[in-house]
């Protein structure tokens, strides 16, 4: 019973991921050619909660855009924009999502830091290098342009993901039988 109860909770939290990695799309600053949105908190708070889990959420999200779902920044959508530009940030998202949580697993405030910079650096580097191959720049431009104006930015919402998470209980602290419903109990 307890394997169902977990697989529900994978479930319930990927839905909820995915939504909030897409909502976080549409809150937008546009920058060129790369625009700020909050889809990494999201990312970041997924793998901080889900741990290793968090690459589902994550590689669901890049499929549901893949496949013209208008989850993408300002609901964009389509096989075109991971083509494009800001492709390789959004299939950053996904090993970021990975190590992120690998780390989380661990209870240590290094490991979690570590997790956050390398899921941060498998975002930059996916994301700079596809942005200098599909525009034709070179990688210290692209990543003049596609990273370094990114990095206080981020490091504030790396910092508001894991002070969010702190307060969302972990799963070995949610027991069979505990009260999840305002303390009713249902059956």
């Amino acid at each position: 019973m307890q394997g169902d109860r977990q697989r529900a909770l994978i479930i319930a939290e990927t839905a909820a991921f995915i939504g909030l990695i897409a909502i976080g799309s549409w809150i937008s600053i546009p920058f060129l050619p790369v625009p700020l949105t909050l889809q990494t908190m999201f990312v970041l708070l997924a793998a901080m909660v889900m741990k290793r889990y968090a690459v589902i959420p994550a590689t669901l999200f890049i499929l549901f855009g893949a496949l013209n779902l208008p989850v993408f920044h300002n609901g964009t959508s389509g096989i075109g924009v991971l083509l494009g530009p800001t492709g390789g940030y959004l299939i950053g998202f996904i090993p970021a999502a990975f190590f992120a949580g690998l780390a989380y697993e661990k209870r240590s405030l290094a490991w979690n830091i570590a997790g956050i910079c390398a899921a941060e650096a498998f975002i930059y580097a996916i994301g700079a290098g596809w942005l200098a191959f599909s525009t034709g720049m070179s990688l210290l431009q692209a990543t003049v342009i596609g990273v370094l104006p990114f990095l206080p930015g981020d490091a504030v919402k790396a910092y508001a993901a894991h002070a969010i998470a702190k307060r969302v209980p972990s799963r070995d602290m949610i027991q069979p039988g505990d009260e999840i419903n305002g303390g009713e109990n249902t059956p």
